[in-house]
């Protein structure tokens, strides 16, 4: 999904700040303009993880024409992050994978020492 960002200009004493509006309450900031972007990206993830966790449904994103009329909006720089809202779905998918024995031993083992099944290892691995 690519959600329109408002971006309030900083300067050398004042951090870029990040709004964005079709996620009410999130925000962000930066130094740069590239820090702020980059920024947004990982407030939006984490507001929309935070949703999701919670059942909740996930807004949908409005163009940047419909935000800029907004007066509030006036003299803003505007930006896209395009989100993968598969990356932060949690929905199971069974999958089949080889192998090496050697290796699939050290997995079990690794996984059994931290008191995890094979799959929990992996996604927690993943996620690290």
């Amino acid at each position: 999904m690519r959600y329109p960002i408002a971006i309030e200009t900083g300067n050398d004493n004042q951090a870029f700040g990040v709004v964005v509006p079709d996620l009410p309450g999130c925000f962000s900031a930066g130094d740069t303009l590239d820090e702020a972007i980059d920024n947004a990206k990982e407030a939006i993830e984490l507001w929309l993880e935070t949703m999701i966790d919670d059942g909740e449904s996930i807004p949908a994103a409005k163009s940047i024409s419909i935000h800029q009329s907004e007066p509030d909006f006036s003299g803003w720089i505007w930006a896209i992050v395009d989100i993968d809202l598969a990356e932060l779905s949690d929905k199971v998918e069974r999958i089949n994978i080889t192998l090496p024995s050697r290796i699939l031993r050290r997995l079990d083992a690794a996984a059994k020492a931290a008191g995890e099944s094979r799959s929990a290892y992996i996604a927690h691995l993943t996620l690290k």
